[in-house]
């Protein structure tokens, strides 16, 4: 690692070349990550030529550490603009929490040197003019990677910056996020190549030039057409979102629970006096494990509520569960009652007719805010490692439930997802592939105050929409709340941090689209040949140490 940041002397002219070279590799940085929101639509097309300066200096590059060097500060430079966010730096903001947000900011651009070190054994293999072209697909590649083991976090997938530009997206509803990585990416390195055979020929490479056109006008031309579909046959449900605004710093210190409640009824109150059938209230609404048989009074005045308007209530809520016999094995052990428990950050879905209550418990955790990583290997690792606020160090949900409901004497599935688990593509598939006929996502933006965050976390919902053409309803605690149509344009939002509650009429949908089917197509085959061009390396490498040849 410290090899990234030592160099040689240099003469004044390579000095000279290695500041412009420098200015390049922050040029990329800057433009793609003003790709991403909040920054406006305009500043996405953006996207598809910021990695143009990026490969005029990793072309020249030759050794490993030096195209390295290069794509860490390009890499570096993009996190600062996009996920400075995650420490939330707010005076209230807990000091593990700022120390964590820093190190991401550094250790980020670390995990994607995976793909510029891919490039170079390519490059090593095919050669480098082979190699450019093989870029996107390594790069997809490490996009999947992001998405896996305990420290996932593919927040910065390339497609989850096209999420404003809904005319492009659309055909995300056969190749999804990671797809539209690929056709970026290759509607750069196709740019590139114009524009380097330019400098070098005065004259136009009209090969790249039309792959980059063609890449674009079909993709553009496809979401056209999508978006002109006629959508008669729609069943709908109406439903009332609440956003209450609560301090989520302060909500935590357990005082005033029944003010906490009442601020939840009064605005549910007035979602079912627009004939709401189901209220939503958002993740970890209030801040106890409410089923543990403490809260028997709030547990009833939530039912009186429910019944007295005859509405359901989908809600984000901490979960208790004691196992008496047969614990799972990452179920933790009470000592003082000698028994053991898992808890969940969890959705449940409460039935004004039934004290059946169905639950899902988040399978998606965030790396070190709600669980550490890798601590059921390495169980000494919980001790190091506290959050100083929420209820942290959840259980993993077992299983992706799909809540069903009778409206009407007709059965409403809904896939119900915690916040973080809206920024995996392929895992949203799971509930739309068992029948969910719209998504919700429940969150708690607020911890990042009125930062890059919210807006990013919200339009990446898009793409879950068009992915799977199911509309997305969020409900966050101080914003943004909304509905997300199918097309991934949003028909209704609300302002940040205002305390609020809306009816919007979802529509139902139980068609499955190819990415629904098939979400990993693209991500293995990339991932495929990124081991094989790994096993070629290593095959390379053996044959050079130990002569084979002779």
């Amino acid at each position: 690692m410290l090899k990234l940041f030592r160099r040689n002397k240099l003469s004044a002219e390579e000095k000279s070349s290695l500041r412009k070279e420098r200015l390049l590799i922050v040029l990329s940085g800057i433009l793609t990550g003003i790709s991403f929101t909040p920054f406006p639509f305009p500043f996405t097309l953006f996207l598809f030529f910021s990695f143009i300066p990026y490969f005029f200096v990793i072309d020249k590059r030759k050794t490993l550490l030096e195209i390295n060097r290069a794509s860490y500060l390009m890499f570096f430079t993009l996190s600062v603009i996009t996920i400075y966010w995650v420490g939330s730096w707010q005076s209230k903001a807990d000091p593990f929490l700022m120390i964590g947000g820093g190190v991401l900011i550094f250790f980020y651009p670390v995990v994607l040197l995976i793909n510029s070190t891919l490039y170079y054994l390519s490059g090593k293999i095919f050669g480098k003019g082979k190699a450019l072209w093989l870029f996107p697909i390594i790069w997809v590649t490490g996009e999947y990677l992001l998405t896996l083991t305990d420290l996932k976090f593919p927040w910065l997938t390339l497609g989850h910056g096209l999420a404003k530009f809904t005319s492009f997206i659309q055909i995300a509803d056969i190749i999804g996020a990671f797809g539209l990585s690929l056709i970026v990416l290759y509607i750069n390195v196709s740019l590139f190549l114009v524009i380097k055979n330019f400098i070098s020929t005065k004259k136009y490479n009209l090969k790249y030039l039309f792959i980059a056109a063609f890449l674009f006008c079909f993709v553009f031309i496809y979401g056209l057409v999508k978006l002109n579909e006629k959508n008669d046959s729609e069943k709908f449900i109406r439903v009332g979102v609440v956003q209450p605004n609560l301090d989520p710093w302060d909500k935590w210190e357990l005082g005033g629970l029944d003010n906490i409640l009442k601020n939840y009824i009064e605005l549910s109150e007035e979602c079912t006096k627009q004939n709401a059938k189901l209220i939503i209230w958002p993740e970890t609404a209030l801040p106890v494990y409410l089923l543990s048989g403490t809260y028997s009074d709030i547990v009833d005045s939530i039912y009186s509520f429910l019944r007295k308007n005859n509405v359901y209530l989908l809600t984000g809520m901490p979960d208790y569960i004691v196992h008496y016999e047969n614990p799972p094995t990452d179920a933790k052990l009470s000592k003082a009652g000698n028994f053991y428990y898992s808890t969940y950050n969890s959705i449940l879905l409460i039935n004004p007719n039934s004290y059946e209550i169905q639950r899902y418990g988040k399978m998606q955790l965030v790396p070190l805010g709600e669980k550490v990583p890798f601590v059921d290997a390495l169980p000494f690792l919980a001790e190091w490692f506290k959050w100083g606020v929420g209820l942290s160090g959840w259980n993993v949900g077992k299983d992706t439930t799909v809540f069903n409901l009778k409206i009407d004497n007709d059965s409403v599935r809904i896939a119900g997802l915690v916040c973080y688990e809206s920024v995996f593509p392929d895992f949203v598939t799971h509930f739309v592939k068992r029948g969910a006929q719209f998504i919700t996502v429940v969150t708690n933006d607020s911890w990042y105050g009125n930062s890059s965050g919210p807006y990013q976390h919200k339009e990446f919902a898009a793409l879950r929409a068009v992915e799977n053409r199911r509309a997305v309803v969020r409900c966050a605690n101080g914003g943004i709340s909304c509905l997300i149509n199918k097309y991934g344009i949003t028909q209704f939002e609300s302002r940040m941090f205002t305390r609020t509650s809306f009816v919007v009429d979802v529509p139902l949908n139980d068609g499955i689209t190819f990415y629904s089917k098939y979400p990993l197509i693209i991500p293995v085959l990339s991932f495929a040949l990124s081991l094989w061009i790994i096993g070629i390396s290593i095959l390379l490498w053996f044959k050079s140490k130990f002569n084979f040849d002779k």
